[in-house]
């Protein structure tokens, strides 16, 4: 069996895309008041905006919320009104004060995981917001290290084994994304169990990563997340 298992956050454990969705659908809505959001390409600008604020800003709500307030003010050029400013600064606190939703069977596959062995539990975003997420889950002592990071890239993830004590080779991570779950993981040697989510942030979607690789395994639901672990396990010849 693997010495550690990663487990992501944000729609591995609980729902989240799903809060930003709405939030991009009522920040349209908004800005629909000022410009026809066909010719505007509203999503695209938005979209464009945000990559280019992540290293700023971070990843989650907080600076969402700031790339709607910047993008809502170039596309109507500088006409969106005060009061549609507030309430663009309202989608962002909800989507903070959204309710943690754990995923169907979630809590039993962790669990089982955790009776198989060390896991840890490595998400990014705000910090403040993945502890408040982490606490109500009511997941968070079940892990033997949370780390709440502001990227999950090799690096992050090398830093993470490296305090663990455990070789990438003896690591896999269960995760929604292939490009801060999946890919970075494979990349140092460890393994990744990938459990895509209905809905998923066209940022997350911008790795170059091959699928069917050998040591990855997708699966439908949380309940299959600890037999594909044990199958790469075995693959790996840690059975």
């Amino acid at each position: 069996m693997f010495e550690l298992v990663g487990f992501d956050g944000d729609d591995t454990l609980w729902r989240s895309q799903d809060f930003y969705d709405a939030a991009q659908a009522e920040f349209e809505r908004i800005v629909g008041r000022y410009v026809d959001l066909a010719d505007a390409r509203v999503h695209d600008r938005l979209l464009s905006i945000e990559r280019s604020n992540v290293a700023l800003f971070g990843y989650g709500a907080k600076g969402m919320t700031l790339s709607m307030i910047e993008a809502a003010f170039a596309i109507s050029d500088g006409r969106i009104s005060a009061a549609d400013l507030h309430r663009l600064v309202g989608i962002g606190k909800d989507v903070l004060a959204h309710p943690v939703e754990l995923l169907p069977g979630i809590r039993d596959a962790v669990e089982t995981v955790a009776g198989m062995c060390r896991i840890v539990l490595i998400t990014k975003g705000d910090l403040l917001h993945q502890q408040g997420k982490v606490a109500r889950s009511q997941l968070g002592d079940l892990f033997h290290r949370i780390e709440i990071v502001s990227e999950k890239d090799p690096a992050a993830y090398a830093r993470v084994l490296a305090e663990c004590e455990v070789a990438p080779a003896d690591f896999v991570m269960v995760g929604n994304s292939v490009r801060s779950d999946i890919a970075p993981v494979v990349t140092l040697g460890g393994c990744g169990v990938y459990m895509p989510y209905h809905s998923t942030w066209q940022l997350e979607n911008d790795a170059e990563f091959a699928p069917g690789h050998a040591r990855v395994i997708e699966v439908a639901d949380a309940a299959s997340i600890p037999a594909a672990i044990a199958s790469l396990a075995e693959t790996r010849g840690h059975g």
